[in-house]
């Protein structure tokens, strides 16, 4: 498995941006995918994940209703877009992948991507 996240880059805060992570190297639609953050000095953190299918969405506390993950099948390209950004949210964002089958999750992550780095000035 190969992923490849893109979309970072600096934004003012209340600013949106969309992530993306390309899928490679397996059948996308037999995995669920993640998002996790890591800001400077702290540890790596769960931020959105969702199902194979796109079913059961999960978001961590401090982002849910200003996040959204979503991903194409087609394209096999998971999406996390972030609205109404907040200086807390910069950090560097990392894609991750899961074999899952038809389990709906929560996931332990194995496979991850590059990181991307998201800056959020106030």
């Amino acid at each position: 498995v190969q992923l490849q996240a893109s979309g970072g880059g600096l934004v003012q805060a209340g600013g949106s941006l969309r992530l993306s992570c390309e899928f490679s190297g397996r059948t996308f639609y037999r995995y669920a995918t993640g998002w996790f953050r890591q800001a400077p000095g702290k540890e790596r953190e769960f931020v959105a994940a969702i199902s194979g299918v796109g079913s059961n969405p999960y978001y961590r506390d401090s982002v849910e209703g200003r996040f959204t993950i979503s991903r194409d099948n087609a394209k096999t390209t998971v999406y996390l877009q972030m609205n109404s950004l907040k200086p807390e949210d910069t950090a560097v964002y990392y894609c991750a992948a899961e074999y899952s089958g038809d389990y709906e999750g929560p996931w332990v992550f194995h496979y991850w991507g590059q990181g991307t780095l998201v800056t959020v000035s106030s």
